[in-house]
């Protein structure tokens, strides 16, 4: 691996923050030099052509830290992993702006050809989701370049398998409980209002455009690979796509002035150890599960599954990662805040009243009303604890019968729902010390 001049072995291990010499990148991409197939197989059992895109991104003005190299476990899922320490503070990535696909840039590039399109989305309350377009767009326009595209060694690289939301099967959400199957019909619902907006959009073939396989694989990589900036910003990083999810991360993702993406350690990092950056909220396994397809085992815990209450959560101001049962059985405030306010519906005098106190902070009033109702709050914690895992038993033995062969996702979906259950199970056991 060749370093720029500046980048001596002795700052890598300084911790500098500036160790990597920025820059706007190579004017044109290398051509790689090895041959190449001629189109990109998106098939879900397509072999993964990763080592050639780390070579060709290191021919294209990427630096990695020493040490950095990608590995797999299984021979389909690749990821970034160390082999030498890395102190904290120190650059692990330099990704020049050349390399990035930015939904800006996109926007500017494309112009005109995505005009109707997004006019279609914004008119069908996705126009949040415009940037996440544009990401979708650009890989499907490079896609149909072939080997011509500088991208390709990136694209064959790719995974083709996905077991989101956007990728389950009517089978699948069959097995899923109401959350998850809420969070995952969200993402398939997204999915399908850019299937119909790619229609509009002149700078894809017809051909791929009405393909449904090819177009949800452009979708799950810009929904998988994507860094989220702000509302209007989505950028994705060739190598730096590889950090895997960590509910402690290792490594953040910056940019500098010329758009160049920096990735530095947070904390020390020893040998042998995986690069993880954070892909989203550690304290809600079901969203990543939904979006990303995976399942996060290192998170404390889970929402807790009232999704009937979510016009209380909105009255309360609170969200899904506010209320959550944990592993260690232990029940988040906000929760037994959300069950009581929901209890005092029936008189709303005293639901007003306790509605006050928790907007205002008043911990000595919101406890007397705890005290005061507490019987009814453990009643309908139980009974809604009770119900669920019921109903993730039947959902488990209806996935249990089907088989993976033929409907791959189906372990995924098995590993989130006991995890559910395990944490229900512990929230259970706490729940009937109290009486």
């Amino acid at each position: 691996m060749k370093f720029c001049a500046a980048l001596l072995g002795s700052l890598l291990l300084t911790g500098s923050t500036s160790a990597f010499q920025t820059s706007r990148g190579p004017s044109a991409f290398a051509r790689h030099v090895k041959p190449l197939q001629a189109v990109i197989d998106y098939t879900e059992n397509a072999q993964r052509d990763v080592y050639t895109m780390d070579e060709w991104a290191s021919g294209n003005g990427v630096q990695k830290a020493n040490g950095f190299q990608l590995t797999s476990d299984n021979g389909w899922d690749y990821y970034a992993m160390t082999t030498a320490d890395i102190p904290a503070g120190t650059p692990v990535l330099y990704v020049p702006t050349s390399m990035i696909l930015s939904a800006q840039r996109i926007s500017d590039e494309l112009g005109s050809s995505l005009q109707q399109a997004e006019q279609f989305l914004s008119s069908n309350e996705a126009g949040n989701q415009l940037p996440l377009f544009r990401l979708m767009v650009k890989i499907l326009v490079e896609y149909e370049k072939g080997t011509q595209s500088t991208f390709y060694p990136w694209l064959n690289s790719l995974p083709r398998f996905f077991a989101n939301g956007v990728s389950m099967t009517d089978a699948c959400f069959e097995c899923l409980p109401p959350y998850a199957a809420y969070l995952s019909k969200k993402e398939k619902d997204n999915f399908e209002k850019f299937q119909q907006a790619i229609q509009y959009v002149s700078c894809v073939s017809q051909q791929s455009s009405s393909n449904p396989d090819i177009v949800k694989w452009a979708y799950n990589v810009a929904l998988t690979r994507n860094t989220h900036l702000s509302s209007s910003c989505k950028r994705i990083t060739p190598l730096a796509d590889m950090f895997n999810h960590g509910a402690e991360e290792d490594v953040y993702i910056d940019w500098d002035e010329e758009g160049n993406c920096i990735a530095y350690a947070s904390r020390d990092i020893p040998a042998g150890s995986p690069l993880r950056a954070s892909l989203g909220d550690p304290t809600n396994p079901s969203s990543l599960f939904a979006t990303y397809g995976f399942l996060d085992e290192s998170s404390p815990g889970t929402f807790c599954k009232m999704i009937h209450l979510q016009d209380e959560m909105s009255d309360l101001n609170l969200g899904f990662k506010d209320c959550l049962f944990y592993k260690s059985g232990d029940i988040s405030q906000e929760v037994y805040n959300l069950v009581l306010y929901s209890i005092l519906k029936f008189d709303q005098q005293q639901q007003a009243a306790f509605f006050e106190a928790v907007m205002n902070g008043d911990g000595d009033t919101v406890s007397a009303y705890h005290g005061q109702y507490f019987s009814y709050t453990l009643d309908a914690l139980k009974e809604h604890v009770n119900s669920f895992l019921e109903q993730l038993d039947a959902l488990q033995a209806n996935a249990q019968s089907k088989d993976p062969a033929t409907h791959p996702r189906v372990p995924v979906i098995l590993a989130h729902n006991d995890f559910v259950r395990q944490t229900f199970l512990a929230v259970k056991a706490n729940l009937d010390t109290m009486g």
